[in-house]
Order: C-alpha cells, then sequence, then structure tokens
C-alpha cells in the first residue's frame, strides 16, 4: 500500500474533488484520498466480473462479519437482529426521529457538530436543543448542568451524541459517557449515537461503545455505524444501524422499507464483508500514517502559523483549526483562505455557534497535499501582515 502516492480524483465524480478547479486543494469532506485495501477491491473486482447486478440483499456473512468486527474491536458482542441497514447515517437518523418524536420536540446536540444534524432535525419538524461543549486551554468538555437543564424539558426527547466527536476529535471516556447515561435514563431521552469514527482513534485513546457502558444504556441506545469513514468506501452507501429495543427496531425496519430504502446496492455486501474480515491490516497502516500527518501539521503550524491552533484530536482524520488569531473576521474566514491560499476547508460556522473562527481540515491525504497546501496557507498569512 503506497499511502504517499498521489492518485488523481479529479475526473472521478469524487464530490471532494469535483467541486474545485485544478488549482484548489480540497482538504474537506472527510473521504480519504488512499486508495481501499486490496481485499477490498479484490471483492469489488469480483462482483463486477460476475456481470449482473440486480438487487441485492443481505446474507448470513455480511452479519457474521459486522458481529466479528464489533467483537474484535471493540468487545461488544452484537445479536443478529440488532443489526439494521441504512443507505446513510443521515437517511438512518431521519428515520429514527420519525419513530422516536412527534413535531414539537426537542432533539438535543453537543455544538460545534456535524452539521447535517441541524437539517435533519430541523426536516422532522422539531427544535434544535443545543448543549454547547466548553472549550477551554485547547480541549473541549460537556458541559454537563447545561445538559441536564436540555435533557429535563418535558419535550426533550433525544440526544444526537457523537462518539468520537466530529470535528472536535474527542474520544468520550467512560466516566463522561456514564455521567452523560444517567442524565438521559433520568429524564428518559434516547440516545442516538454516531460512532462512525469509532475505529479511527489515536494510541492512548479507546472508544466505548455508549450502549455498552452501563446495562441501562443498552435498551435506550440506537447505534450508528458504517465501514465507510473506517475503509473509505462512503461511495458503496451502506451504513449499520444497531437497535437493541425490539419495538423501535421494528418501527424503524417499517418505515425503512416504506420508503423503499431497504435495500443495499450490488457491491456493498461484499465490500463490508471483505472490510471488516481483512481490513485491518490496511487500518493499522492508515492510522499510523495519520499519525505522521497530524504531527506533521502540528508542528508547521506551531513554527510557521503559530497564528493557527490547532486543537488535537484523539480520534479522526480531521483536525479543528482554531483560526482566531487571524485579524480576518469569522464570516470572511473560510473565503479568505480559498481565495488568498487556493485551500478549501470545511467552513467551521457550519458546525454551529461554537465554529465561529475555526475551520476543519481533512488530513487523510499524501503528505505532499498537506506540505504544499500548508506553505499556501502561510504565504496567505504573510499578506496580513503587509
Amino acid at each position: 500500500m503506497q499511502l504517499e502516492k498521489f492518485i488523481d480524483r479529479r475526473r472521478s465524480h469524487s464530490v471532494k474533488w469535483y467541486l474545485n478547479n485544478d488549482e484548489i486543494i480540497p482538504l474537506c469532506i472527510a473521504d480519504m484520498d488512499f486508495q481501499v485495501s486490496e481485499e477490498i477491491r479484490s471483492a469489488i473486482s469480483q462482483k463486477a466480473i460476475h456481470g449482473i447486478y440486480g438487487y441485492s440483499t443481505f446474507c448470513e456473512r455480511y452479519f457474521d462479519a459486522i458481529i466479528h468486527w464489533w467483537k474484535t474491536q471493540h468487545q461488544w458482542e452484537l445479536k443478529r437482529e440488532w443489526v439494521k441497514f441504512s443507505p446513510g447515517i443521515i437517511p438512518g437518523m431521519n428515520l429514527l426521529l420519525k419513530v422516536l418524536t412527534e413535531p414539537g420536540d426537542h432533539v438535543i446536540i453537543q455544538e460545534p457538530v456535524y452539521y447535517p444534524f441541524y437539517q435533519t432535525i430541523k426536516t422532522q419538524g422539531c427544535h434544535v436543543q443545543e448543549n454547547s461543549l466548553i472549550y477551554q486551554n485547547g480541549y473541549y468538555e460537556i458541559d454537563f448542568d447545561d445538559f441536564e437543564k436540555k435533557a429535563s424539558h418535558p419535550r426533550a426527547k433525544v440526544l444526537i451524541l457523537c462518539s468520537p466527536h466530529n470535528p472536535v476529535g474527542r474520544v468520550w471516556t467512560k466516566a463522561e459517557l456514564k455521567r452523560l447515561g444517567e442524565i438521559c435514563v433520568r429524564h428518559n431521552v434516547m440516545v442516538i449515537s454516531d460512532e462512525m469514527h469509532c475505529d479511527l482513534t489515536f494510541k492512548g485513546y479507546q472508544h466505548t461503545p455508549y450502549a455498552t457502558v452501563d446495562p441501562s444504556h443498552l435498551m435506550n441506545t440506537i447505534t450508528c455505524v458504517a465501514p465507510s469513514k473506517t475503509f473509505n468506501i462512503a461511495g458503496m452507501q451502506s451504513s449499520i444501524i444497531i437497535i437493541p429495543n425490539e419495538e423501535i427496531r421494528e418501527k424503524y425496519q417499517e418505515l425503512l422499507e416504506g420508503y423503499g430504502l431497504m435495500r443495499p446496492n450490488a457491491f456493498a455486501i461484499e465490500g463490508t464483508i471483505a472490510a471488516y474480515y481483512h481490513g485491518l491490516p490496511w487500518l493499522q497502516q492508515v492510522k499510523a500514517y495519520l499519525e505522521e500527518n497530524l504531527n506533521y501539521v502540528t508542528k508547521y503550524l506551531e513554527e510557521n502559523i503559530p497564528e493557527l491552533k490547532p486543537v488535537k484530536p484523539e480520534a479522526t482524520h480531521l483536525i479543528w483549526l482554531d483560526c482566531r488569531g487571524l485579524p480576518v473576521e469569522p464570516q470572511q474566514l473560510h473565503s479568505f483562505f480559498f481565495e488568498k491560499a487556493g485551500i478549501r476547508f470545511d467552513e467551521g460556522r457550519k458546525f454551529g455557534p461554537g465554529g465561529e473562527g475555526f475551520e476543519r481540515i481533512n488530513i487523510a491525504c499524501p503528505r505532499e497535499i498537506l506540505e504544499t497546501a500548508l506553505h499556501r496557507v502561510e504565504k496567505a498569512v504573510r499578506t496580513l501582515k503587509m
């Protein structure tokens, strides 16, 4: 596997690269510029050679692969019937909110957070309740007093938990998750736990599935995961919704079928099986490379652009960048990097009020791309001092 090799994606219908002209470097959108593992490519190639791509369904190997991965990597033994399908986490969340809420109910999020959560909540006619994270000395924590207040509202029905957190990169500790869960159980707030980045934790940190922290969590939790972020196969549109609660599970499945979303695409099954059974060596190499990229970016900024302060991620292939040291208004920050440096980041303001003055960087790319991008940013920042 050659992680240093640049693979041109500009003519491949990539959302990340298609949005930009050839001069723009996109360090946005959370997919990787690395080829997937040989085992996944082989599985997909064999399916392609088969030559018939009709309606697909699930098989025991698919469920076994998912159960195997979660048992060996996260020490959580899933039951087969808990595992449900969705073409993506956000479509799945929309269906779950239809099951769990009525229009006018409150759904809590912990901003700055993955911005599609906002539209998902509003689409279901619910009110967004922001339990803003506390940011001090380059570190984010949960405001538990505020969370208790929001959860105690009679119309508070759901917490969408981002664990590990996107974009700030926190891996929540067992103690934090337990305290959060105690409040949710006390106020009858259901938890939808988005654990998409759980396999991308760095050395020294351990992801704990929220549902496993305490026995009281299990039936009060729906866990959303996928091989997509882990193995760079988001385009296969195959996500996993883990629902231990039978009543919720049946209602979810009924809606899934009602909207005609119950079938995976022709390549998703083989890709998922290959990823979860054979993808670990590839993932280990990628995580080591990501850690090197993280160290490179951190050192470069410290030595050359100290006005930009990276929030060190404990997981994900993303860096949340504090840009408030620049003499640029928050509403102009994104366009500054785009127009003056030729870099497209993810705009921090989209992630909620706490994102003003921040940008999100995707570091899952060959080092040469990061080097070029940071040189451009340094040059652009210099123009502010002239």
